[in-house]
């Protein structure tokens, strides 16, 4: 289990040099998720170790968002002063959400028709 956690830790670390110095805008541990995946999609297979640690991850995955969740309360006044546009961004967010995964089923499930 160590070795994944080392693993993961170490992608993000490199996710967080690159966005310190290269590029600001996107923020490290999505840059290291993005090369952990590249990462794992040219070595073909995830090794166990790897694989536990995502697995206790997912299943924990609720602790990972009381940060966010605090985060949230603290610009609370930031919030009430700009609350039509934060649910404008929401419900529209929310409509393109379901509108690409309709596309994305509809075109899934044509091609699974033609194949078959």
């Amino acid at each position: 289990m160590i070795p994944g956690l080392v693993q993961i830790l170490l992608w993000q670390g490199v996710g967080e040099l690159i966005s310190h110095f290269f590029l600001p805008i996107l923020p490290g541990p999505v840059l290291g998720l993005i090369f952990l995946l590249i990462f794992l999609i040219i070595k073909g297979q995830v090794n166990q170790s790897l694989a536990t640690v995502s697995d206790a991850f997912s299943q924990h995955l609720g602790v990972l968002f009381v940060p966010a969740a605090v985060g949230v309360i603290l610009f609370l006044p930031q919030l009430k002063t700009h609350a039509l546009a934060v649910v404008t961004a929401l419900v529209v967010s929310v409509v393109l959400t379901i509108v690409t995964t309709a596309c994305v089923l509809r075109f899934l499930a044509k091609k699974d028709v033609d194949e078959s």
